[in-house]
């Protein structure tokens, strides 16, 4: 059955403290495992599984292994028991430690490395001791007199006692000495512990539980957090069709997941989401703006302070933009491809979930991990586009409605043309129904020249000289050299006036343009038409530009 809350409608009421709590009930020690987690393109959503035999009553449960790095807020706890269970109060906090007095900790190793002198040298007196009555023995004969007479048994045993006697006292101090080395170099080994101890790296979750019987009960903790995200990336695979196959597409979906969360994913089950957690739940509240003269300072008396003196009033605050730093990878395939495993969507009205088949596992700190989460094949329009004002070069695009119930979000894209790689390219956010274009590398059957006719600064007026002209004529031939037919579009650019005394004009010798302000851009052409095999067509384009003669007039790039 399912946990409810106690007082509360929510499943759970967080409490971040640094300090320590009266607990309400006896503590229970348990762990976690990561059984889930959801990744969105600025965060993620972690569920851990608790499986725990909670005893009659109130129990406190205490978990010390989550990440440091959660928002203690995002946490909720549910699950299932035996028996019907209240939650209490969850209270997030890193694991108590003592204060760590570094100086008194400094002085204490110290005295400690003094003893362990003092005990080293009483260690190496008792060796010397040993060492000089074991060769006294050997050296002084004790059954032999002076005069070489023999002594008596009982000088015999007098002299042999006072040999052992000497050894056992040495081997006696050694024993003593040595234990209490062992003790000072534990103690010394603990507070050099303590001294190097590094800040808690695991977060302490504290779980009130109340049971009415004893019982197995499985909870699950979901919590956020901030260092993970993933990017969609791309492979577009275009086959250019034959005489009898028309031109299709297959845009294969990826995911790149990234994470720095301080703790590893291992063997979880995986989704990605295109939510975005971390731009509130509201559009920005705009304040009002008022337009007035600008306020002139006060005369200040002689002998005033003056505003310079007062202090200064705080610069606003500006707010960063944090710029995620992904890293894209994608791979070059040459080998024949095997099949991948694809994800599940679950498409809504304002998001898309992809859920990754399987267990997956990515390390905090193992980097990028690329997962295939969909794939589409669609028809293609294959067309020939050029802009040789810029580069003659004539580009192979294929046009594509998007069929995907799932946005496209934007990302980078490997580019095949009939199972060749040819380059990486972007793709930009589009939704369903929405006509995407994609470029696929030079067209080298298809030449394009473009050939400055006419190029001419001069005057012009009737009687009196008014106003300077900048006049020009351009002329761009098209060859097909495919056997079949293609589409072929040109772009170029006719200057834009922001001025009134500027006037720019298309002069009657250009050849009509079928498009014009494409992809809502001032002054950008498109000539659009259908080359046959071997056609060679011209395109005629001439512009002329008339502004005062007192004035100087230049032609820039836009923005």
């Amino acid at each position: 059955m399912r946990i409810t809350a106690r007082c509360l409608a929510t499943t759970s009421l967080v409490l971040v403290t640094m300090a320590a709590a009266p607990s309400w009930a006896a503590d229970l020690d348990t762990s976690s495992a990561i059984d889930s987690v959801t990744v969105y393109p600025d965060g993620a959503t972690v569920t851990r599984v608790i499986a725990v035999d909670l005893p009659s009553g109130d129990t406190t449960l205490v978990a010390k292994d989550f990440p440091l790095g959660l928002d203690t807020s995002s946490i909720r706890v549910e699950g299932e028991g035996g028996a019907k269970l209240t939650i209490g109060t969850i209270d997030a906090r890193p694991p108590r430690a003592a204060p760590v007095n570094l100086p008194e900790l400094e002085k204490r190793i110290e005295a400690l490395n003094d003893q362990r002198a003092d005990l080293q040298g009483a260690i190496d007196s008792a060796n010397a001791r040993r060492k000089f009555a074991e060769h006294f023995a050997e050296a002084a004969p004790v059954g032999i007199g002076e005069k070489g007479e023999a002594r008596p048994i009982a000088e015999w045993r007098t002299a042999f006692a006072a040999v052992g006697d000497e050894i056992a006292s040495a081997d006696t101090a050694v024993r003593e000495a040595t234990r209490k080395l062992r003790e000072i170099d534990r103690q010394i080994a603990q507070l050099d512990a303590e001294r190097k101890a590094k800040p808690a790296s695991k977060l302490e979750v504290r779980m009130d539980i109340a049971a009415p019987a004893a019982t197995k009960a499985t909870l699950r903790v979901t919590y956020n957090v901030r260092n993970a995200r993933w990017m969609p990336l791309y492979d577009a695979r275009l086959d250019t069709g034959a005489k009898d196959r028309k031109p299709q597409l297959e845009l294969v979906r990826r995911a790149e997941i990234t994470q720095s969360t301080g703790e590893d994913w291992s063997n979880v089950t995986l989704g990605v989401s295109t939510v975005r957690i971390s731009r509130g739940g509201s559009a920005p509240e705009l304040h009002s703006l008022i337009a007035q003269y600008p306020q002139l300072p006060k005369p200040r008396a002689l002998g005033t302070v003056s505003d310079m003196a007062a202090p200064a009033a705080p610069a606003p605050m500006l707010r960063k933009m944090e710029a995620p730093a992904y890293a894209a990878r994608s791979r070059e395939e040459i080998a024949e491809r095997a099949d991948e495993q694809q994800a599940v969507a679950e498409i809504g009205d304002f998001q898309a979930t992809f859920k990754i088949p399987g267990r997956v596992s990515l390390g905090a700190q193992e980097g990028a991990k690329s997962l295939r989460i969909a794939a589409m094949t669609v028809p293609a329009d294959l067309a020939v586009r050029a802009a040789p004002v810029l580069d003659p070069t004539a580009f192979l695009e294929a046009s594509f409605k998007q069929t995907d119930d799932a946005t496209l979000l934007p990302g980078k894209v490997a580019i095949y043309r009939d199972g060749v790689f040819v380059g990486r390219g972007k793709i930009s956010a589009s939704a369903k129904d929405d006509i995407v274009r994609l470029g696929f590398g030079a067209d080298d059957k298809v030449r394009i020249e473009r050939a400055v006719l006419k190029r001419n600064e001069g005057s012009a007026g009737l009687l009196v000289t008014t106003s300077k002209t900048d006049e020009r004529s351009f002329k761009t031939t098209i060859r097909n050299g495919h056997d079949f037919p293609i589409k072929v579009a040109i772009e170029d650019q006719l200057p834009v006036s922001e001025s009134e005394d500027i006037v720019v004009e298309m002069l009657p010798a250009t050849t009509p343009p079928t498009a014009k302000d494409i992809r809502d851009k001032r002054g950008v052409l498109e000539w659009s038409f259908d080359a046959k095999p071997g056609e060679v067509r011209d395109i005629n384009f001439a512009w002329r530009i008339r502004w005062p003669k007192d004035k100087s007039m230049v032609i820039v790039p836009a923005g």
